[in-house]
């Protein structure tokens, strides 16, 4: 088994077409980081937005964003050598983000990302952008979005503000139809909470309890505030962020069945988009607890050795869109065991290990 001592970096494929608004949800994430260093590759620098300068879109550029972000320039032919470079552990990156538009087809660069021989990569999802108003015309002048639609992790329905409920509906109905189970969540001007896409950091520098505004916060409010008063539509849910998905929390002091857990992630219900944590199996392998990192149809568990003297539980977060939170903690409760009569034995491992990475010398079979 391997065992993780860093955590992997996810990498974030974002797609859509041109008008979507998905160069604006990018720069919304760099605005909204969370604390994160993120690491963009792009094709060119002309459509992000950076601070304090202005910056020729030249492939084979690196340019910092000057809030610990770095943005890269390249071609698809180039994308394994900036994600090494973005993976140095002197980049200090937490999240990668690949806007997909002219680098390669999006299932090409899942395909890549999954295929990758890089170690300190994880896959975080394929991210589709969705214009509400000129989904229909969208679809006419390219008749591959139905692809893209059925591979995606997550829909962002963007511009939901210029349509009509009725309207509306239909493009969520067309939606659930091209992308069966996947979550789809509702956003205007692009904004997404980023703790859909990924978890707020966790570095000591950046936990103060009390730290001055800086100027990406009072820019992001002030970049808000007018995006709010744009126009005379009714913007009441606009700043609403949590509106469009629901965070579920779940912690069981019993171990948890392999076997009753894998059949629940197997069947993830519709809407369920992450799910993040620790899992405790108990007796089925004693010395491990279990990480779990699943994105969309992704799934991975990282074993590593409990530490001395520390509390054994499961404790798991799951995020998605129009999910039901009581039958969810239902779903989880089932899997917990009932007692030495239902311990787990070492053969009921077997499906979770399917998930567990392969040494780097074996071959990855995603």
């Amino acid at each position: 088994m391997s065992q993780v001592t860093k955590p992997q970096i996810p990498v974030v494929v974002l797609a859509g077409f041109l008008g979507s608004g998905k160069t604006t949800l990018l720069n919304q994430l760099l605005r909204r980081n969370g604390g994160n260093r993120i690491g963009v590759i792009v094709n060119d620098f002309g459509s992000i937005e950076i601070d304090a300068m202005t910056v020729a879109g030249q492939v084979g550029s690196t340019v910092s964003l000057g809030n610990g972000c770095l943005c890269c320039a390249v071609d698809a032919s180039e994308l394994d050598d900036y994600l090494e470079l973005l993976t140095r552990p002197a980049a200090r990156i937490d999240i990668i983000v690949i806007e997909a538009s002219g680098l390669a087809e999006p299932q090409e660069l899942v395909r890549m990302l999954l295929a990758s021989d890089n170690p300190r990569i994880v896959y975080g999802g394929l991210v589709e952008v969705v214009d509400a108003a000129e989904f229909d015309a969208t679809r006419s002048r390219h008749p591959e979005i139905d692809r893209h639609l059925a591979i995606a992790d997550l829909v962002v329905l963007n511009k939901t503000d210029r349509v009509e409920q009725a309207a509306l509906e239909g493009v969520l109905g067309t939606l659930r139809e091209l992308s069966g189970v996947t979550p789809v969540i509702s956003a205007q001007y692009g904004r997404v909470d980023p703790e859909v896409l990924f978890d707020p950091a966790a570095r000591p520098e950046r936990e103060e309890k009390v730290r001055q505004l800086s100027f990406e916060d009072l820019y992001a409010d002030d970049h808000d505030h007018d995006h709010d008063h744009e126009d005379d539509h009714d913007h009441d849910h606009a700043g609403h962020l949590h509106a469009a998905y629901e965070s579920v929390g779940f912690t069981a002091q019993e171990p948890m069945d392999p076997r009753r857990l894998m059949d629940f992630l197997d069947s993830r219900p519709e809407g369920l988009y992450r799910i993040k944590g620790f899992v405790d199996f108990g007796a089925a392998d004693p010395r491990n607890r279990y990480a779990v990192h699943a994105v969309g149809r992704f799934l991975r568990f990282y074993p590593e050795p409990w530490g001395r003297g520390q509390e054994r539980r499961t404790q798991l977060v799951l995020i998605g869109s129009g999910v039901d939170a009581d039958k969810l903690r239902t779903e989880l409760d089932e899997c917990r065991t009932a007692g030495p009569q239902d311990a787990p034995d070492e053969q009921s491992m077997w499906g979770v290990l399917r998930f567990v990475q392969s040494e780097p010398s074996e071959p990855e079979s995603d």
